[in-house]
């Protein structure tokens, strides 16, 4: 068996590929190359107006990259709405060694000194690939979602991979494309060095 390293994982993300696994116990991870892949455009990003009012009153405080540890642990943390997570021990190891890269990145959200929600992905030349969110707040991963697409947009990014279209991620603008489509787009990103 192959040993899975960081620079592998990159390359995989390069041909369209993502690692999950079945859950947090699994040793194992697998790929995953969906027929359709979701994707937010980042010019037709909605921010619906509840939470425009939100982001605007600065109920959080937004860092990036402060606390990487602490975010997959929140996204990988058992909810009632989600009891299981994909999130094993390899994505935690390989996820931290890409963030002491600098290819991974969070976006943060911060209330009274506690961190309350937050996201993070995987920053690949004008691609960038989420990979989760959580909320132990309202309202405090959709903000994070607000504060990443306007770094991303200010950034001179292309592309915004969400893995798969959710309800949540549709409310933003989140689409579907074939997978030939997906990699063009990630073909067009790759065309542009953008930095996060």
């Amino acid at each position: 068996m192959v040993e899975l390293t960081a620079e592998l994982l990159l390359r995989a993300y390069a041909a369209g590929l993502f690692p999950m696994a079945e859950d947090r116990d699994d040793p194992y991870l697998h790929w995953v190359d969906p027929d359709a892949r979701g994707v937010i455009p980042l010019a037709d990003f909605h921010v619906p107006r509840r939470l425009a009012r939100t982001v605007r009153r600065s109920e959080f405080k937004i860092r990036v990259d402060t606390d990487f540890d602490a975010v997959i642990a929140g996204c990988a943390e058992s909810t009632a709405k989600r009891p299981r997570t994909w999130i094993n021990h390899q994505i935690l190891r390989l996820y931290g060694e890409l963030f002491a890269r600098g290819h991974v990145h969070t976006v943060e959200c911060w209330r009274e000194g506690r961190l309350v929600g937050g996201l993070y992905g995987v920053s690949l030349r004008a691609a960038f690939f989420g990979e989760s969110m959580f909320s132990r707040e309202r309202d405090a991963s959709k903000v994070a979602l607000a504060h990443l697409v306007e770094r991303l947009r200010l950034r001179g990014f292309r592309l915004l991979d969400t893995q798969f279209v959710t309800p949540h991620l549709a409310m933003f603008g989140a689409i579907e494309v074939p997978r030939e489509r997906y990699r063009a787009l990630l073909a067009d990103a790759f065309q542009v060095q953008a930095r996060f």
